[in-house]
């Protein structure tokens, strides 16, 4: 059997980054920024005020006081959006809005809090120094720097500054575009009457909700029986749209192996990995794309998502950390583990305490344990048994 490690190098060998693409600033939060940003412009672009105040040339004040105040006629009104030019006389003050731009020959702004809050006239109560409250033009950010690197994800803050410095749209590293397809002929949809032998499709929908909280953009989750030509023509109607087609179901042993029939001549490899859940993979091409089949159960598919097509995506795409944090606890249970098979058990963490405690059945038709659950125990091939208060490896999925 093909090991964890081995089989999570076959996966991540398949799932590439798509080229660069230049997109607005709407489209672009959350992406990796493909290329530097360098600034076109100064921040701030011009000499302003700090606060809601007066601007006022700071040797006028030097000796204001609450005691001694200095009365000043106000000589302007400047709020912010002003466009004209403005130079502000000795001995006299102009009344400023924060962000609005200082008149030429100030020094200095008095906050409207030190004054009376004159209109014609203000009483100033306290002195100011040269440059207090006044944002210089150029002290954030001057142009021709560089402000965002390649690799940086785009935040909010990001595009708050290259907003600020008039820029519409940002270079990045696009989201993969994931085609989720589930199988089988037992499967309807939510709403539709149950008859006996069916299920309700359940894995398109929390596959597709894994590649999107991995950061990819899902296509569609269609679903299509075990019958290879529906199987196929339903992956005909979406060619060309997925960067990475992941199928569910439809790769074991078993008769009517309808992923396995349609991939069989050699596009798909598909393999048996030494693991619990999860044991039967399959990874390859067909037509361009790369496609990744998952085991049928929920937990085994999941899982796998988890272990091999998670950390993929996200270095595909450039995202930090693709990997689950990975934490040691002290185990509050017995367990026990195939040899030769490493094993994923659902668990509860309780990093308080740095305990874990096993939940539920290690069969990978629980899902309810897994949808509880908060980590996933790692136990390597070689251990089968694991005493509570012994330490074990787990992976943070909260």
């Amino acid at each position: 059997m093909r090991t964890v490690s081995e089989h999570q190098r076959v996966v991540a060998d398949l799932i590439t980054a798509r080229p660069a693409a230049t997109v607005g600033l709407a489209d672009a939060e959350g992406l990796v920024l493909a290329a530097d940003v360098t600034a076109p412009m100064s921040l701030p672009v011009f000499d302003n005020s700090a606060m809601d105040g007066y601007a006022v040339h700071a040797e006028d004040v030097a000796a204001a006081s609450a005691a001694s105040p200095v009365r000043l006629p106000v000589a302007e009104d400047i709020p912010a959006g002003r466009v004209d030019s403005l130079t502000l006389a000795p001995g006299t003050a102009h009344r400023i809005m924060t962000g609005a731009p200082l008149p030429a020959g100030a020094t200095a702004v008095v906050p409207v809090e030190a004054t009376d809050a004159g209109i014609d006239t203000v009483e100033i109560r306290i002195a100011s120094k040269p440059g207090q409250h006044v944002r210089r033009a150029g002290e954030d950010v001057t142009a021709g720097t560089t402000v965002l690197r390649a690799g940086q994800l785009v935040t909010p803050a990001a595009l708050g500054l290259a907003a600020a410095l008039g820029l519409g749209s940002l270079t990045v590293q696009p989201r993969l575009r994931v085609l989720v397809m589930s199988t089988g002929s037992e499967l309807v949809s939510a709403g539709t009457e149950l008859k006996p032998g069916q299920i309700y499709e359940s894995n398109a929908i929390m596959l597709a909700a894994a590649v999107r909280e991995a950061g990819a953009d899902v296509v569609a989750t269609p679903t299509s029986s075990d019958d290879v030509v529906q199987f196929s023509t339903v992956l005909e109607g979406f060619a060309g749209q997925a960067d990475l087609i992941i199928t569910t179901g439809g790769v074991s042993a078993g008769a009517y192996e309808v992923v396995k029939d349609a991939f069989g001549a050699g596009a798909v490899e598909f393999v048996k990995v030494a693991m619990q859940p999860g044991m039967p993979q399959g990874a390859g091409r067909a037509e361009g794309t790369s496609i990744v089949t998952l085991p049928g159960n929920p937990v085994s598919a999941l899982v796998s998502f988890e272990v091999f097509v998670r950390p993929a995506l996200r270095a595909a795409m450039g995202l930090a950390n693709p990997n689950r944090p990975r934490r040691t606890a002290v185990l509050a249970d017995d367990l026990t583990s195939p040899k030769g098979k490493r094993q994923f058990r659902r668990g509860v963490y309780d990093p308080e305490a740095g305990t874990v405690t096993t939940y539920g059945p290690p069969a990978s038709h629980h899902l309810r344990w897994l949808a509880s659950a908060n980590c996933l125990l790692e136990l390597a091939e070689d251990v089968t048994e694991v005493a509570a208060g012994e330490h074990v490896q787990l992976w943070d999925l909260s």
